[in-house]
């Protein structure tokens, strides 16, 4: 079988998480811990505030830049291999457009995802509790 050029597409056994997925999803959530923090941070020391602000960003970026990179690989492979076209027309799919899909399905239905959202969702609420409770009720 050949190799597919696109990070996190190659079919995988069980839908493993592959290490850099791994790597980038514990930056993506080191990240929202850190720009979640700035709030409390801000009233403690300004100092540690900005530290927390550009580990915050500057780890949503390294992030973003991997997410994006991993869609556009998979919108390539699409497109390359007219995986619409040969869906919407009933052509047969061959082995590699198999193999392609169940990765993009295993990557769609990744645990990581889900908790991610739910941790960012968690953070955001409480961020948003601690900035209201140390700006108007303190």
């Amino acid at each position: 079988m050949k190799k597919l050029n696109c990070s996190g597409c190659r079919e995988r056994k069980n839908c493993r998480d592959s290490f850099v997925s791994w790597l980038f999803f514990i930056i993506g959530l080191i990240a929202t811990v850190a720009v979640r923090v700035v709030t409390v941070l801000i009233h403690l020391d300004p100092f540690y505030a900005k530290i927390a602000w550009y580990l915050g960003v500057g780890g949503f970026f390294i992030f973003f830049v991997y997410k994006y990179k991993v869609s556009q690989a998979r919108s390539r492979v699409i497109r390359e291999k007219n995986l619409p076209e040969k869906i919407e027309s009933g052509k047969a799919l061959d082995h590699d457009d198999y193999a392609f899909l169940s990765g993009l399905f295993c990557a769609l239905q990744s645990k990581k995802e889900r908790v991610n959202y739910l941790f960012i969702f968690i953070l955001s609420a409480l961020a948003i509790v601690l900035a209201v409770y140390m700006d108007f009720l303190r």
